[in-house]
């Protein structure tokens, strides 16, 4: 993992993202934020098991149907499987260590 603070290179309304083996912050002090930076290697190790590019590729059209399904930029983003597991496990600071494969198909919501 390689950490870069890269202010302009993140998406207006976004603290940072994960571009494997890199993680993107716009903010010095997300350095030392161990909560955002577990987030963001959940991404990475989700980009590695699914071979980088069919991650960003499943990642945007889960996001155009979710935006579909909620006709809410912000509510389709927080919906994204991938985005549900990252969330939902950033406080556990050992999720990594113990995560099988795949997991971010438990958090695919379909209603």
């Amino acid at each position: 993992m390689f950490l870069i603070v890269a202010k302009y290179l993140i998406p207006r309304g976004y603290r940072g993202m994960a571009v494997f083996p890199f993680i993107l912050i716009r903010y010095y002090k997300d350095q030392v934020n161990v909560v955002f930076l577990n987030h963001e290697k959940i991404h990475l190790r989700q980009q590695l098991e699914m071979l980088i590019v069919p991650f960003f590729i499943w990642y945007f059209l889960e996001y155009l149907i979710r935006l579909i399904q909620y006709k809410n930029k912000t509510l389709a983003y927080h919906n994204i499987s991938f985005e549900r597991e990252a969330y939902t496990k950033e406080t556990d600071l050992n999720y990594l260590k113990k995560r099988s494969f795949f997991q971010f198909l438990k958090y695919i919501k379909l209603k």
